[in-house]
């Protein structure tokens, strides 16, 4: 795949004070010597086609993080998916144990980010994490850089070796 560039106004950094989960997130990218700075978007991304609008890329180049809780010990598990798949809760627990839904308190209180901004580094608490294999379609992704105006580019080798996840099939295939 050709490499799609953003199209909305974007900026390297948010226009007013801050973001405190951003800035983080742009840190510890940073640190970990990650090639592209995240970018903040002129409008907010809580969705992944709102994502892949503002970017002007596939909706399923957008790399969306979906957050579970594990029954067995309520860990916070994160399924990294691409933005055109729909997770299948069957596959999830398959690989780490019967799962149920997370409300917006349990993933704020577990990852530090709220909805629409769910970062896949830089979690207040590890979640359990699984990238799914759909992702590799592409060759350039974009994930949520802790706040729902800011992303960042990445490869799928770069989000699973920024994760250290596993790749594997947790969604529902088209028919």
């Amino acid at each position: 795949m050709t490499e799609a560039l953003p199209q909305a106004a974007n900026h390297p950094t948010p226009p007013d004070a801050p973001h405190q989960a951003f800035a983080m997130v742009t840190e510890l990218l940073q640190s970990l010597g990650h090639a592209h700075a995240p970018q903040w978007l002129s409008v907010p991304a809580r969705t992944a086609q709102e994502a892949a609008d503002a970017l002007g890329v596939q909706v399923g180049q957008i790399a969306k993080s979906v957050v579970f809780r594990r029954r067995s010990d309520d860990a916070a598990v994160l399924v990294v998916t691409s933005g055109d798949r729909r997770v299948d809760e069957k596959k999830v627990a398959a690989q780490v144990g019967p799962i149920g839904r997370a409300d917006a308190e349990f993933v704020k209180r577990q990852t530090g980010f709220s909805i629409g901004g769910v970062s896949p580094v830089g979690h207040a608490s590890q979640p359990v994490t699984l990238i799914d294999q759909d992702l590799q379609r592409f060759d350039v992704i974009w994930a949520a850089a802790g706040h729902p105006n800011g992303v960042f580019r990445l490869s799928p080798a770069d989000l699973a070796r920024l994760t250290g996840a596993p790749v594997v099939d947790v969604v529902q295939h088209p028919a």
